[in-house]
């Protein structure tokens, strides 16, 4: 069992590892858990694929393990860009994100606690997992989304895998502070979102799979929304320095997109507390938050591994999403492409060199959203199917000319 404490980021409180734990009980704030990494802990020795591979790393008692094998998502290293970039293609997760290596513990979690029913406020991709795993639990869910703000592929996922849906008139942060008082006023429903501790244990395991195929390189960048994951996984490389099977932590970068970049602009201008945004607008649906509940530790992390955060246009992303590809034949939502915008950006300001290895936390899987695939420019040509091969000629010839 691993042991350690939980620590509250606002009032200090600190209390041993607790399961049934979720908010601080004396405040109510963001509880970090902090493990004492077992003395004997030893790559070498570890069996299987996935998060679950790390479970002497992962703390908490789980009668029942609620898993689609999620994890071990493919390191893929650029073959056009830049020889020193790695993509983390999370996209390819079980329901396609990076939400379901959390959700996988935060569900078994759910389930371990006798839990029946499971809730979720979302931009759609907790949504989707949330569902998943609730259903392979069998367990009820019930996800709470701003109407008309979540993207085609992510709200049909949800359907299918049969949550109760739940439509809201506002933004995903009106829907996060419903989920949160449901909480605190009524304990029979499991709250799925990041301001569970326990759903980051899952999301820091894309550091240790990092490290196992590459070693620590020199930078992270992690496309930012409610800010959980870029701490999830500076807390993974923080623990196995800890161990002290790395001598060293990446820095983490943060990437936000103009419209919705309250944590960014607080790095930016070296405030203490982000200045948050009301209604938050971009592209990039998956990060299209204005009230980060994790801004804490998305902060902390940032400044911890000296690292920086930085802030892209919706037309910076959805270019870098056709640069990623056309180059690199990699489909990725708009909040993964942030992370390359992002990328661009910092080499082209000297926050990084190109000679850095750099990995690129790619989120969500393309199909998520379609309408935001339709709008990359190509040719589409009506053509008599009698003419088909003079149109190929010529555009061949075009190519090679």
């Amino acid at each position: 069992m691993v042991t350690g404490v939980m620590k509250c980021l606002s009032c200090g409180y600190e209390t041993p590892i607790d399961q049934h734990t979720i908010l601080c009980p004396k405040c109510g704030g963001l509880l970090e858990i902090i493990i004492e990494p077992p003395k004997d802990f030893s790559l070498s020795k570890l069996k299987g694929r996935g998060v679950w591979r790390y479970k002497d790393l992962i703390p908490g008692y789980y009668k029942s393990i609620i898993s689609i094998n999620e994890g071990n998502t493919p390191l893929i290293k650029s073959a056009n860009i830049n020889k020193q970039l790695y993509f983390k293609f999370e996209g390819l997760n079980p329901t396609g994100s990076f939400k379901d290596r959390g959700m996988t513990v935060a569900v078994s979690s759910a389930v371990s606690l006798n839990y029946k029913t499971v809730i979720a406020a979302s931009t759609g991709n907790t949504a989707a997992s949330a569902a998943a795993y609730a259903a392979r639990a069998g367990i009820k869910s019930f996800i709470v989304l701003p109407k008309g703000k979540v993207a085609l592929g992510k709200l049909a996922q949800s359907v299918l895998y049969g949550a109760i849906i739940l439509e809201v008139d506002g933004s995903f942060d009106v829907a996060m502070e419903a989920v949160m008082r449901l909480y605190r006023d009524l304990k029979i429903v499991y709250p799925l979102n990041s301001f569970n501790p326990w759903r980051l244990e899952g999301q820091k395991t894309i550091a240790f799979e990092i490290m196992e195929d590459i070693g620590v390189p020199e930078n992270v960048i992690v496309p930012v929304g409610n800010a959980g994951n870029i701490y999830a996984i500076w807390k993974g490389f923080n623990e196995l320095l800890k161990i002290g099977i790395i001598d060293k932590v990446p820095r983490m970068i943060g990437v936000q997109a103009e419209g919705a970049s309250p944590i960014a602009n607080a790095i930016i201008k070296g405030k203490n507390e982000p200045d948050f945004i009301e209604n938050p607008d971009t592209v990039a649906t998956a990060i299209r938050i204005g009230r980060p509940v994790n801004w804490q530790k998305a902060m902390k992390a940032i400044k911890e591994s000296k690292g920086t955060a930085i802030v892209v246009s919706d037309s910076e992303i959805l270019e870098a999403q056709k640069t990623l590809a056309r180059k690199e034949g990699i489909g990725a939502e708009p909040a993964s492409a942030a992370a390359l915008a992002g990328y661009f950006k910092a080499i082209n300001y000297g926050i990084i060199d190109k000679d850095e290895k750099t990995v690129l936390i790619l989120t969500g899987h393309s199909l998520k959203d379609p309408e935001s695939m339709a709008k990359a420019d190509t040719k589409r040509i009506l053509v008599n199917p009698l003419h088909i091969e003079k149109i190929i000629v010529g555009e061949i010839n075009g190519f090679n000319s």
